[in-house]
């Protein structure tokens, strides 16, 4: 992995099948608060077909540019609903091979 590469964010969310409606609306306002961060590149939601998961597939610039947004308030605040209804899981990925 070179310096010019991005990085990659999976970010797997859980919660009570009947929250999982909610946590999609909340990752969504979430997003859209990252989108003017630094280093955003862009970022995908998923729902979990069970019902019990959803995931946040994110591409930063570098890592020090998520670490930054994470730290933002306006982030932080985003946060807040989806920690009282998940719990997640975050981890940073190289880019890999893309497999068409």
């Amino acid at each position: 992995m070179s310096d010019a590469d991005p990085i990659v964010l999976i970010n797997v969310y859980r919660c009570d099948p009947e929250k999982q409606a909610l946590l999609m609306e909340h990752l969504a306002v979430m997003v859209a608060a990252q989108r003017g961060a630094e280093g955003f590149i862009s970022a995908t939601l998923h729902r979990g077909l069970n019902g019990k998961v959803a995931a946040v597939y994110a591409v930063w610039r570098t890592r020090e540019d998520w670490k930054a947004m994470a730290r933002t308030a306006g982030v932080a605040k985003a946060m807040e609903p989806i920690m009282a209804i998940a719990t997640f899981e975050p981890h940073l990925y190289e880019p890999g091979e893309v497999i068409d």
